[in-house]
Parts: C-alpha cells; structure tokens; sequence
C-alpha cells in the first residue's frame, strides 16, 4: 500500500487532534454561559487535556506497544476523538464534560506517543524528515483553519455543534484509516519501549530538553498574544489576524523544514532557532506597526514550523531501536513545556509587562541553542548533506 496515502490520514489525525485540544478556548464564552459555570472554570477543560496526556502517554506507550500492533492504536486514537467530542457535546454539566476532555487526552497521548515511530518505519530512513513535514502540516492547518472554522460554526450554530461536527469527521477518518494506512514494517516483532533504556542513549535527553524550551518560550508569548499586541498598539481585530499569520507561515516553514531535515538538519535547526530567539527580541521594537508586526509574525511561525520537525526527526534518529520510548518521553516534555510556557509567561507579565514579555520567552531559546550547539556528536550531528563540506558542523 502507498505509504503517501497513509501519511495523509495521519496528517488528518493531527488537524482533528490539534483542533480538538485548542477548540474549546476559542468556545470558552459559549460553553460558559450554557453550563452556567465562570470562563475561567471553562479553562479547565483545556487544563485537564494536556494533564492528562502528561501523565498517561508513557504508561501507555509501555502497555500497549508491542503487544497491539501500531496500525491498530491509531485508529483506536482516532476513534477516541471522536467518542470524546461526543460526550464533551452531550454534556449538560462541567464535571461531565471535564471527563469526556480526559478520554480525549488519552487519544491525543496514544496518537502522538506512536505516530511519529509508525511514520519511520513505513517510510525509508532517508525520508523520515519530508515524511514527518506531511504529518506535521495537519498541526499547522488546525492552527490556522480548524479552530478558527469550528469556532466560528460555534458562534453561528452552538458550541456542541462544532464538537458533533469535529466527531463526525474523527469517525471518517478512522473508516479511512482502516482501509488507507499501511502495516508497520515491524508489527509483531518490536519489543515493549523502556525508558531507562532510551534515557541511556546518547542526545535523547538533549532533545528532550531543548525541544521542550523551545516549546516553552513559543507557549510563554503565544498564550498572552492578545496583552502583547494591545500594548504594543495594534488594535483588538489585529488578533485574530496575528493567528492566522503563524499558522499559515508555519506550514512555510514545515515545508522548508521537510527539504533540509534529512540532509542538513544540524545546520538548519541552528539557522531557524537563531531566527527564532532574534524575532523574540525584535519583536517589542518592531512588533508597533501593523508591517514590522507581520513580517515579525510570520517568521516567527515559520520559526517554529520547522522547529518541530527539526526535533521530530532528531528524536527518531538518535533514539534507534529505543525510538518509541524517546519519542513517548518529548510528547510528555512537549506537554510540560505547554503549561510551564503559560505559567511562566504569566509571571513574566506581572513582573515586566505584557510589552516586554517576548523578552522572557528568549531565555529558554537561549538555553535550547546552548544545548543544541553543544550536542554535535549525539541529540543534534550533521547530516549527509553537511559531512562533506564541515564534518564539524
């Protein structure tokens, strides 16, 4: 079976989880009013999503591979999506829509947890980066087409619509899953991820670490966007402008990212990560006006496009046999990194400023790019493309 058609569902499995993690902060009025409870009690419903993947994705991943073939825990997530919007649309109370996000962030831990290993093994080792740049590209249309859409289906229709709709379409794709996705290569034969064992190989905990700073500082401005572009000047309506401009300039970057990743990916991911931290400290002097503001925007999207698939692609090499573990491990980082960039940046706000808060989510990129330079030889080496001119690199 074409392993490209596969992708494509996976790439579809991404929008529908992206969108169904971020879709409830932009319903966030709608759910309040109906479920009669505050806008800040709503939020618990985004909370307890990323929670609950912190604490299962590993366990998990340490049950169930090896002994339910990959194919089959995709669609298992896929489904799990669906029956979360379900409940979560069906909900008359907050305790019980509380509960049906749960069952959501399982499927969101179960489908990331073994994605990415699923994707190396039905692509060769050589294509793992455009491979992963197809997948990754669904995470970036529900950035900046899935949640805008569903939010707006809620405003015009009601909020449970949107998620009976996300559902239905969560169902399609596992019936297309079932018939679309290839075997993986190793079904059967691979052997329960460890940890411990992952943790032992060399550049695992480098990409571990600096994958999630890098996440940290994009959460601690991005969380807080709206206070840093009113200060900085712009209008409220500039908002919703400024998401669309990184979700749509950070599919420009997974694409950019999907032509170096497997051949010169050590020097790419150092190029976009100084860009990164250089929009992070241009962006209160030129982030004023609506030019310097977009042009800011959109290479900061198209930063952390690639970004992610840098680090995807990183995890998976150094990782080896021990891949699945690794690649559980930075989805429970990755998580962290989401809450720790919130809470970190909102403590940047109430000691600096929401002016100054780009600041303050250059530090962690600061710490990444430390460690990404100094784990040439094990997180971060060259590649093929870049040994014959600097080895060193």
């Amino acid at each position: 079976m074409n392993p490209k058609a596969g992708l494509l569902v996976l790439a579809a499995a991404g929008f529908i989880a992206v969108t169904t993690e971020l879709l409830p902060s932009g319903l966030l009025p709608e759910i309040s009013r109906e479920l009669g409870v505050t806008e800040s009690a709503v939020g618990s419903l985004t909370a307890v999503y990323a929670a609950v993947i912190v604490f299962t994705a590993l366990p998990l991943s340490k049950l169930l591979v090896g002994r339910v073939p990959r194919k089959t825990l995709l669609m298992a997530a896929i489904f799990t999506f669906a029956l979360s919007n379900v409940l979560l649309a069906l909900s008359p109370t907050l305790p019980l829509a509380i509960g049906a996000r749960l069952l959501g962030g399982v499927g969101h831990g179960l489908l990331w947890s073994g994605m990415a290993p699923y994707v190396a093994r039905i692509v060769p080792a050589h294509s793992v980066g455009k491979a992963m740049a197809i997948v990754f590209s669904g995470n970036s249309i529900a950035l900046a087409v899935g949640a805008p859409l569903g939010t707006m289906m809620g405003a015009v229709l009601s909020w449970r619509t949107s998620f009976l709709v996300l559902a239905g379409v969560a169902v399609a794709l596992g019936i297309l899953a079932a018939w679309l996705l290839p075997a993986s290569l190793e079904a059967g034969r691979q052997s329960t991820p460890s940890l411990r064992a992952a943790l032992a190989v060399p550049g695992v905990i480098a990409v571990a670490v600096a994958w999630p700073l890098l996440v940290l500082a994009h959460f601690t401005l991005f969380t807080y966007i709206a206070p840093f572009l009113l200060t900085s000047g712009l209008p409220a309506s500039g908002v919703s402008i400024a998401l669309s401009v990184i979700g749509v300039a950070s599919l420009v970057g997974i694409w950019i990212a999907g032509m170096t990743a497997d051949s010169h990916p050590r020097r790419a991911l150092l190029v976009t990560v100084t860009g990164f931290l250089a929009v992070f400290v241009l962006l209160p002097a030129l982030g004023g006006s609506w030019a310097g503001a977009i042009i800011m925007l959109a290479l900061w999207g198209t930063a952390f496009g690639a970004i992610g698939i840098f680090n995807q692609a990183a995890i998976l090499r150094v990782g080896g046999e021990h891949r699945d573990a690794a690649n559980s491990l930075t989805v429970v980082t990755i998580q962290l990194g989401i809450a720790l960039g919130a809470s970190y940046g909102a403590v940047a706000i109430t000691t600096m400023g929401a002016g100054l808060v780009s600041y303050a989510a250059a530090v962690p990129i600061v710490s990444a790019l430390v460690i990404i330079i100094a784990s040439r030889k094990s997180g971060y080496p060259s590649g093929p493309g870049e040994r014959p001119t600097n080895g060193r690199a």
